[in-house]
């Protein structure tokens, strides 16, 4: 019995796994939580604004890119819309990648 134990092998520490690398920021995550003044100050006015319910949707557009807006009230009734939701495209309706379309809104 010793002869055998003396071949098993001392155990080994366990390493943790590495923590998962954080998932990149995403370019919607530049503008969701921005109220409607804050977009003003960073596009100027928008060229369209329409009421959706409780929501409102405020759209920029020029130097070849649509960007449209989605504001809505949060869930605590707080009575201050901000940004849930952005979606950017070309005129034309093709997708565009949203870092491109915003660097084309601020020329």
């Amino acid at each position: 019995m010793l002869a055998v134990a003396a071949c098993a092998r001392a155990p080994r520490a366990v390493e943790p796994a590495p923590a998962p690398a954080p998932a990149p920021a995403r370019a919607t995550g530049q503008l969701i939580g921005m109220t409607a003044s804050e977009l003003v100050a960073r596009f100027g006015q928008p060229g369209f604004t329409v009421q959706e319910g409780v929501g409102t949707k405020l759209q920029w557009a020029r130097n070849g890119c649509v960007l449209d807006a989605y504001l809505y009230p949060p869930e605590n009734g707080h009575p201050i819309t901000r940004v849930t939701h952005v979606d950017t495209r070309r005129p034309s309706g093709d997708r565009i990648e949203q870092t491109s379309c915003l660097a084309m809104l601020a020329r």
